[in-house]
């Protein structure tokens, strides 16, 4: 039962009585430290004494104590001298029906297990149940992945995490620093080059695409570079703030003919627009088929140069181990991939 607490209680009580060991916690008492907690300096005290104390209050009997914290009995009974010198009581005493606590003995013994079972609950390895989750997750991603993602993300958290709450960011100035101090866990975007401290995994490849109302003027002829260069466009305003710096929206680097395009303000906004007027919008594809979907659009291919970018998912080493921080990118990963399914070409 404590076995996995006592693995360095058989070194300490061997060498219980050692003058210099002795001589060198109470050195550790003189000093100013950390660990002073209501007048004890925690650094000159053995606390794997506690793992034997727990273990002879509990069986009442020295050899029965040492076989189940692995200990001997002639080192568990020098662990109990040295706890009786720790307490300055004799802690355990002989009776005619054996070992029995003193008045300290008993109200440690009724303190001692729930402290212990918390340090026990502290090393354990966390597991993760993400139906009893009760957190927050901050994402950042641009309006329109969030277009794209949340549709098919949040039924999926919301059958298997309930009380998971997620908090989307659409701006991603300052990302990067955002996913270092812990504001943000995880961000949805492009990186020329992930920084040190940080992971990156591809979610998909996208290109863009061009949006128009379905009896747009334009689609009675064809479709070509010359044309789209001759209509009116609109664009997506960027994000306010400093820049995207490293982590951005692809949206932010195209590069349209029109030299006075007609600016939206959001992802949201844009396509109705662009369905009731004539201007075009330029979107990745994915979006645009999305909208397309929900409004009397059309999608046509982009008729001039323009390289496919990958969308990655982001994140901060500090929370790289975390159970729940894995399980959501799994789950982000995985409603991507329904995405990428649906919208196939």
């Amino acid at each position: 039962m404590h076995t996995d607490m006592a693995m360095s209680l058989s070194r300490h009580a061997d060498r219980i009585g050692d003058g210099a060991a002795t001589a060198g916690r109470a050195a550790l008492g003189k000093g100013e430290g950390a660990g002073r907690v209501g007048g004890i300096n925690l650094a000159s005290v053995d606390l794997n004494l506690l793992v034997a104390l727990e273990a002879l209050l509990e069986q009442r009997n020295v050899t029965y104590a040492g076989q189940s914290v692995g200990l001997s009995q002639p080192a568990m009974s020098r662990a109990l001298a040295r706890l009786r010198g720790m307490f300055n009581d004799e802690l355990l005493v002989r009776t005619s029906t054996g070992l029995a606590p003193t008045a300290r003995g008993e109200q440690l013994l009724a303190k001692l297990p729930p402290t212990m079972g918390s340090i026990r609950e502290i090393l354990a390895s966390r597991g993760f149940r993400p139906e009893d989750t009760k957190s927050k997750i901050a994402v950042a991603m641009p309006e329109h992945q969030a277009l794209v993602l949340l549709p098919r993300l949040l039924p999926r958290l919301r059958s298997r995490a309930p009380n998971l709450d997620i908090v989307v960011n659409p701006l991603l100035a300052g990302t990067l620093r955002h996913l270092e101090s812990g504001e943000t866990d995880l961000a949805l975007g492009q990186v020329d080059d992930t920084p040190p401290g940080f992971f990156r995994r591809t979610l998909y490849t996208d290109r863009f695409a061009c949006l128009l109302r379905r009896d747009h003027p334009a689609l009675q002829h064809e479709w070509t570079a010359e044309l789209f260069r001759t209509l009116r466009h609109a664009v997506i305003a960027p994000s306010s703030g400093s820049g995207f710096g490293q982590v951005y929206d692809p949206l932010a680097k195209l590069r349209l003919p029109d030299q006075d395009p007609l600016t939206v303000p959001n992802m949201m906004m844009a396509p109705m627009m662009v369905s009731e007027t004539d201007f075009v919008l330029t979107v990745p594809r994915r979006v645009a088929m999305r909208a397309a979907a929900m409004l009397p659009l059309a999608v046509m291919e982009l008729p001039i140069e323009s390289p496919s970018y990958e969308v990655s998912m982001i994140w901060h080493e500090r929370s790289h181990r975390d159970h729940e921080h894995g399980w959501m990118r799994s789950e982000m990963a995985a409603a991507t991939l329904d995405v990428v399914r649906s919208l196939a070409e």
